[in-house]
This record gives structure tokens, C-alpha cells and sequence, in this order.
């Protein structure tokens, strides 16, 4: 799957203190996604305690198609939190770094949990699952 016909995946990382926003901002974008304010908006994640696969820090995903990432990149924007948009391709290691976009400061990725290029299994749990 390229690029250009990808669907995509945003990680929202917020620190424990922003807990209680992070879970507002999550009600927000289930809210939008029910409400199909954002009808590309097809799945939110929980938000997690910690590290997971390769985000070091708490996070909650969403996922969506590319029509949806100019709304969802001005959600993002004016919640405040730190996100990492990329499309879910064949090539998870370049979802994460090479196509990826950072809104904030970039974190580093732990890239030793990706999936080997020709495999990503974010593309199989698209719209299904996080981690």
C-alpha cells in the first residue's frame, strides 16, 4: 500500500499530569466520530499508562482516512498535545519516521519494536484496534 492511498493513524502523547485533558480530548474525538462531525474518523483508542510499542510515553491513537487529516491536524493543533500523524503503509519503520509528521516536539521512537518492511500489522487492526 503507498502513500497516497493510505489510511492513517495519529498518536496523541500527553504526560501524566495531562491525564485529565487527554481524556477530554478523547471524549471530544468519540463525540465527533459518533456524531460523524468527522465521518473519516473511524476509530479511538484508550489511552494508556505508559509505553507502547514504540511511544514512550502515554498515548491514545486514532485512526482515519486521508480525507480526514486536515481536521484532524487542526484538532490537534489547537488541543496543545504533541501528536505523530503518519499513513499506515507496507513500511511501518518509514510510517514512523520518513512519512511521518510531528506536531510538537519529536519524541524518540523505540524503532526496534516495528514491524519489518513488507509487514505492518497497524494496517490489519486499522479502525479495529490500538495496542
Amino acid at each position: 500500500m503507498s502513500a497516497d492511498n493510505a489510511p492513517y493513524h495519529a498518536h496523541i502523547y500527553y504526560e501524566t499530569s495531562q491525564r485529565a485533558l487527554a481524556d477530554t480530548a478523547r471524549a471530544r474525538l468519540c463525540s465527533f466520530m459518533q456524531s460523524r462531525k468527522i465521518p473519516q474518523l473511524l476509530f479511538v483508542g484508550q489511552l494508556t499508562n505508559g509505553k507502547a510499542g514504540p511511544h514512550p510515553i502515554p498515548q491514545f491513537e486514532i485512526h482515519f482516512t486521508k480525507e480526514a487529516l486536515p481536521a484532524i491536524l487542526d484538532f490537534i493543533q489547537s488541543s496543545g498535545f504533541r501528536a505523530l500523524v503518519h499513513p499506515l503503509t507496507d513500511d511501518d519503520l518509514a510510517d514512523h519516521t520518513l512519512l511521518a509528521h510531528w506536531i510538537g516536539t519529536p519524541l524518540e521512537l523505540d524503532l526496534t519494536t516495528l514491524d519489518p518492511p513488507g509487514q505492518n500489522k497497524g494496517v490489519a487492526r486499522f479502525g479495529k484496534s490500538d495496542f
